[in-house]
This record gives structure tokens, C-alpha cells and sequence, in this order.
């Protein structure tokens, strides 16, 4: 059947108002038993996530996002677990059961082997299945029907089990007083974990790559050493020391003002004592620097203590840290 555009439109937003209802209507549902499942996560020793299909997935879900925010946690197929996986449940774990039924096969088969090492909390949407019967505790994710248009495809049941898992995962990072810099412990590889863990001096351009000149030379020799350094700006130094800074927008500005070259020089035209920062610093404090400013800049010169110039960070730097 062809849509219109207008259709497909209102079709789309059906499904995102009729999911979004699902979720909130589920608070009615649950209340002392979310903080009994919290309180019971925060003292496993690990996490098992479990379910068939697209709970399945949405089982794998939850356990990546326990993992990341540090909770020991793993996806357990139910048919491996019969056939050897099972092997990695041990005595003080906890389980979490999804299955919008609460009699999928698998899980009931599972259900007693699991349950001799281990609680069980169960995310059902069949308040009288067995599941939601015989678990430890029954965390209730009923709905009315799927936001499919034939009522089949598990769509609002998968929601709302995901936004239950979600749920129980931001309690546990309230109640085991998990920080930003823990979180990024676990993304070493993201930006936010670079960020945290990188400093200026893992990126900064340095030695024969900065690109510096003295106060006294004239503009065209720092138009040369930008051009040759390639790093969009020069440095100025007075001795050793940092004393100013010419980026690609300061010559840009410059030609525009005059005809003549020869007549400026490098303190016609630099920034007097510009914003830097030292090696040491993290690369989101010094992405910080360049970006919480009212005219934001895309260089930082790197200075050590005594203010001598040692290297350049450009936003470029830090960016490119997390590929």
C-alpha cells in the first residue's frame, strides 16, 4: 500500500506517542519492587541477562549498559546455558529474565538451574505467567498491544522492558556513587574516556613541528613559518618566553587592512599574551578553554612553568584523539 508523506508522518508519530504512553503508564505498576530489584543488583556479584529473541536482545542491552557503568554483567543465551554456559553463574549472582510472555520455553527450562545459584528478578508483561510467579521479584512491563500496525511485532513490549533495564541502571549509578571519571574508565577509546584520561601533552605538536618566531621578525617571516608548520597560527616568543600568538584569521585580517607586507611586523599583528595552557592539562579542560569563551578559538600554546613556549594543542588535536 503506497503512504503519502503525510501518513507515513502521522503513522510515525503514532508509534513514538503509543511507546511513550507504554512507558509511563508502567510507573503505575512498579513501585517498592523497582527498589527491592535496585537493592538486589547493587550486592551481586554479577549480573545475568537472559531472554529469547528480541528480548534477547533487548537483555544484551541492558547487560552492555550495567558493564559500562562498572556492574559485572553478561548476556546468557538460554539454549547455551543448557549446554555448558551455565558454567558462569556462580553463587551470588543475579538474574534478570525478559520475556513479554513469561512462558517462553527456554526460560522455563532454564528457570530451575538458574534459581539454585542465584535470585531472579523478572521483567514480564504477563502478571499471571509463570515468570512473574515463581521470580524473586516481578518488575511489571504490561502493556495494552504493540505499536505495530498488526499487533505483533514486539515493538512498545521491548520499550518498556529496555526502559526498565535503563531505570535499574541509572539507580545502581546513584546508589554505588558511580562518577564521570569512572565512566570513562570503561570508554578508554571515546571521547568522553580521551578526554578524561589523555592530557595536552599526548597530542600537543612540539619540537621541530611547532612553528614560532621572535617579536622582532618581520610579519612575512611568520607568514612563512605558518605556511611551512602547517598548524593554522605561530607562536611569538621574546627569548624563550611566549609573548604573543598570529593565527590564520590574524593574517587573513591583516592583509585585508593593508597593501604592503614589508611594513608590518610580528607585534603589529599578534595577540598579546595569549590564552594557554600547560602539558599536563586533561584534553577536555583544555577543549574547556577553547570553547566556553565568547569568541571561541581553535589553538592553545602549551607553556611550562616558567612560561616558555613548548608546544601547540589545536581542537583538531583533540577531536581526531577519539578515531
Amino acid at each position: 500500500m503506497k503512504m503519502t508523506k503525510k501518513e507515513i508522518i502521522a503513522e510515525a508519530h503514532r508509534v513514538l506517542i503509543e511507546e511513550s504512553n507504554a512507558i509511563a503508564k508502567v510507573v503505575e505498576y512498579n513501585s517498592d519492587n523497582l527498589a527491592e530489584a535496585v537493592d538486589l543488583l547493587a550486592n551481586a556479584n554479577k549480573v545475568i541477562c537472559t531472554g529469547v529473541g528480541k528480548s534477547g536482545l533487548i537483555a544484551q542491552k541492558i547487560a552492555s549498559t550495567f558493564s559500562s557503568l562498572g556492574i559485572p554483567a553478561i548476556f546468557l543465551h538460554p539454549v547455551e546455558a543448557l549446554h555448558g554456559d551455565i558454567g558462569s553463574v556462580q553463587q551470588g549472582d543475579v538474574t534478570i529474565m525478559l520475556s513479554k510472555s513469561g512462558a517462553t520455553e527456554e526460560l522455563i527450562t532454564l528457570f530451575p538451574f538458574l534459581e539454585s545459584r542465584t535470585k531472579i528478578i523478572s521483567i514480564v508483561s504477563n502478571r499471571n505467567s509463570f515468570l512473574a510467579k515463581k521470580s524473586e521479584i516481578f518488575l511489571d512491563a504490561t502493556i495494552d498491544k504493540e505499536a505495530c500496525a498488526i499487533n505483533l511485532a514486539p515493538t512498545t513490549s521491548t520499550t518498556v522492558a529496555l526502559a526498565i533495564g535503563d531505570a535499574l541502571a541509572a539507580c545502581l549509578v546513584k546508589v554505588k556513587n558511580f562518577s564521570v571519571e569512572d565512566f570513562s574508565l570503561n570508554h578508554p577509546l571515546g571521547q568522553l574516556g580521551k578526554n578524561l584520561t589523555l592530557r595536552v601533552e599526548h597530542v600537543m605538536h612540539s619540537g621541530n613541528d611547532l612553528p614560532i618566531v621572535s617579536k622582532n621578525d618581520s610579519f612575512k617571516d611568520a607568514i612563512v613559518e605558518i605556511t611551512q608548520k602547517n598548524l593554522g597560527c605561530v607562536c611569538v616568543l621574546d627569548g624563550e618566553k611566549l609573548c604573543g600568538i598570529i593565527t590564520d584569521g590574524d593574517v587573513r585580517r591583516a592583509l585585508a587592512k593593508t597593501d604592503s607586507l614589508a611594513s608590518l611586523s610580528v607585534s603589529n599583528v599578534m595577540t598579546v599574551n595569549p590564552i594557554s595552557v600547560k602539558k599536563d592539562v586533561m584534553l577536555g579542560d583544555a577543549l574547556g578553554v577553547m570553547e566556553h569563551r565568547k569568541s571561541q578559538i581553535n589553538v592553545l600554546p602549551v607553556i611550562d612553568d616558567e612560561y616558555r613556549c613548548i608546544g601547540v594543542v589545536r581542537l583538531h588535536d583533540i577531536v581526531k584523539s577519539s578515531n
